[in-house]
C-alpha cells in the first residue's frame, strides 16, 4: 500500500523549528531559559557514568597547565625565540620570551605529578579501593598526573572546559572518562564530590580559584576533612602568605592545619596515607 502523499503545506510545517521535538532543538536547548536543564545536564552526565563504572573515590591533581616536561619545554623556548627572530621588536613575543625561559624551571613540577600518578594508582589508600586521578584533563601539570596514571595501566579522569582559546583533552586521561563542560561551577562541583585527597601543584589564578574552593568548603564543613597537600613549598609561601592572614585573623591557626607541604610523589603519597591512618574513617565510607 502506497502510503499518501503529503503535501508541501505538511512538508513545511514539518521543517519548522517549533515542529522540532525539544530535545533535538539546539537553539531552544542553548537559550537562557533553558540553563537550569543545561546545569542538570552537566550534572548528571558525568555522575551517571562514573556510578556506572563504580568511581566512588578519587584524588584531585590541580596545577598550571603552562608546566610541562622537559622536552616540551625547551621546544616551546625554541618555537618563540624563531617567532622573534621575525620580529625582534615585538613587546609581546619578548614577555612571552621570558616566561616560558622561566618556567623551565619548573619542569620539575610536571615530573612530580606524573611520578604521584603513578604512585597513587598502584596504591590502595583506603580499605578495599584506589584512589581515581581526576584531573581538569588539559595539559601541564594535568596532562602529567594522568599521564602517571595510564603508565600505571590505571584509569583517570578529565574534566576539560570549553574556553575561548579551546583547550583539548590530554591524550592520557582514559576515554570512557573525558568530560567537557561549559560551567566551571558544575565542574568544580565534579571536583570535589569523590575526593578523597587534593594535590594542589603551582598555578596561576585558575589554580588558586580551585584551592580555594575546596579549602573554603572544609572550613566552612560543607566537606569533610580530607588530606590537602600543596606542592612546592617556596612557590607557596613565596606568593601566599598563610601565617600572616591568621595573624590579621581571617582564618584561625587551626586552618594553618588543612594542609601540608610536599616535595616529590612519594613525599605527597606518604601525607595521603598518614591522613587515612590517623583519620580511617574519614570519606572512607
Amino acid at each position: 500500500m502506497k502510503k499518501p502523499k503529503v503535501s508541501k503545506e505538511v512538508l513545511r510545517l514539518r521543517r519548522s523549528k517549533a515542529y522540532r521535538k525539544a530535545y533535538l532543538d539546539p537553539e531552544f536547548l542553548s537559550s537562557d531559559e533553558m540553563r537550569p536543564v543545561r546545569l542538570q545536564l552537566e550534572l548528571q552526565k558525568p555522575e551517571m557514568t562514573l556510578a556506572e563504572y563504580g568511581v566512588k573515590s578519587t584524588v584531585v591533581v590541580f596545577g598550571s597547565a603552562r608546566i610541562w616536561d622537559a622536552a616540551q619545554s625547551e621546544e616551546r623556548v625554541r618555537q618563540v625565540k624563531a617567532l622573534l627572530k621575525k620580529d625582534p621588536k615585538n613587546p609581546v613575543l619578548r614577555n612571552k620570551l621570558a616566561s616560558v625561559v622561566r618556567l623551565k624551571n619548573s619542569t620539575k613540577y610536571y615530573d612530580v605529578a606524573r611520578d604521584f600518578g603513578r604512585l597513587v594508582s598502584q596504591s590502595e589508600v583506603l580499605p578495599g579501593r584506589k584512589l581515581v586521578v581526576v584531573t581538569g584533563g588539559g595539559p601541564g601539570i594535568m596532562e602529567a598526573a594522568n599521564r602517571g596514571a595510564h603508565e600505571a595501566g590505571a584509569h583517570s579522569i578529565g574534566l576539560n572546559i570549553t574556553l575561548e582559546m579551546e583547550q583539548g583533552p590530554n591524550p592520557y586521561v582514559s576515554p570512557e572518562f573525558c568530560f567537557r563542560f561549559h560551567y566551571f561551577a558544575v565542574r568544580k562541583m565534579h571536583f570535589v564530590m569523590r575526593a578523597r585527597a587534593l594535590v594542589v601543584c603551582p598555578g596561576g589564578f585558575g589554580t588558586m580559584d580551585e584551592l580555594f574552593e575546596v579549602l573554603t568548603l572544609v572550613q566552612t564543613g560543607k566537606k569533610s576533612r580530607l588530606p590537602i597537600v600543596l606542592v612546592g613549598k617556596k612557590y607557596w609561601t613565596d606568593v601566599m602568605n598563610f601565617p600572616n592572614m591568621a595573624k590579621w585573623g581571617y582564618i584561625s591557626k587551626e586552618d594553618l592545619k588543612l594542609f601540608r607541604y610536599a616535595e616529590t610523589g612519594e613525599e605527597i603519597l606518604g601525607h595521603i596515607e598518614d591522613f587515612y591512618r590517623k583519620y580511617p574513617l574519614a570519606n572512607g565510607k
